[in-house]
């Protein structure tokens, strides 16, 4: 077990945590589309100071998988709804729930199930772009799904929609991400000459579009749960399909990687609803919703206390 990748992994996972919430109070407090949506991300010195955090996360996101394959590395990232559990005690000003701890406590047992039991890795570092060729295509054909799902639904879809688009984006750039590290072994002029770079760049660039805009159309329990787990989960179907890695089990160990995986995902559900930050009694009388100047209702979330 490359155990310096699964260190790794978990700093990441953590400093995403940290940035998305930063990230969705001030998309949130945008009330613009567009190009003015854009415009006031960017005059926002905490949105840049996340975004600034989200950016070193990704290099230690890198380097993990650096150390060891998408298999054992993106998994881990779904840690980062466990991380947010004191963030969201601390907004709300509540204390951590028992049962918040138990389906964090689930998700911890399931990771370290299937990293134990399946023991993932093998595979390649790099392939060839016909072999990437049809993932590129799949994961394409998911984000238009969810970009269509975000154009036809309300606030509530639109946020789902935009995350799955997201999630989708972050997957296939860490998928990407695998083969750039290779790429920087052999130096900077093979990695500038590799289409895998400018492919990170354009699949992260969207990502990140679309994740500001969720955060801008919902709060963080509706798209940052959707967004974390199918960045995972695209990157390691990447993984396998585009780099031929694999998990080595036999038998029975298929039924206990599948039960793992159930209690990950159970858990995810559950902090999905329960571990992300959300509002309280005390707060909804600042949060009512009110009408703005184009007579469309805004939601004004609360803000970080300073850390």
């Amino acid at each position: 077990m490359p155990w310096l990748a699964v260190l790794l992994a978990l700093g990441a996972a953590l400093v995403f945590a940290v940035s998305a919430v930063a990230q969705q109070q001030e998309a949130a407090d945008v009330d613009a589309r567009g190009s003015g949506f854009v415009t006031g991300l960017l005059r926002s010195p905490r949105w840049w100071a996340a975004t600034l955090g989200d950016g070193c996360g990704y290099l230690i996101q890198a380097a993990a998988l650096g150390a060891g394959s998408i298999l054992v590395v993106q998994p881990l990232l779904i840690t980062s709804l466990v991380f947010s559990l004191p963030l969201s005690a601390r907004w709300n000003a509540r204390p951590i729930r028992r049962r918040d701890l138990a389906w964090a406590g689930v998700i911890a047992g399931g990771l370290a199930v299937f990293l134990l039991v399946g023991d993932p890795g093998g595979g390649r570092n790099t392939n060839s772009f016909g072999h990437w060729l049809p993932s590129i295509i799949g994961c394409g054909l998911l984000a238009g799904v969810g970009m269509a799902l975000a154009a036809m639904r309300g606030p509530r879809g639109r946020s789902i929609g935009l995350a799955i688009a997201a999630g989708t984006m972050f997957g296939l750039a860490s998928a990407l991400t695998k083969t750039l590290m290779f790429h920087l072994d052999e130096g900077i002029e093979p990695l500038l000459r590799s289409w895998e770079t400018y492919g990170v760049v354009g699949t992260g660039a969207i990502g990140l579009l679309c994740q500001q805009l969720a955060f801008q159309a919902g709060s963080l329990e509706i798209s940052f749960p959707a967004s974390i787990v199918l960045d995972p989960v695209v990157s390691v179907a990447v993984g396998i399909a585009a780099l031929d890695e694999r998990v080595h089990a036999d038998g029975v160990e298929w039924l206990v990687i599948g039960l793992s995986g159930l209690a990950m995902i159970s858990g995810t559900v559950a902090l999905a609803r329960a571990g992300a930050p959300t509002l309280t009694r005390h707060t909804e009388d600042a949060t009512t919703p009110a009408a703005n100047a184009s007579g469309r209702l805004t939601r004004r979330q609360p803000r970080l206390p300073p850390m």
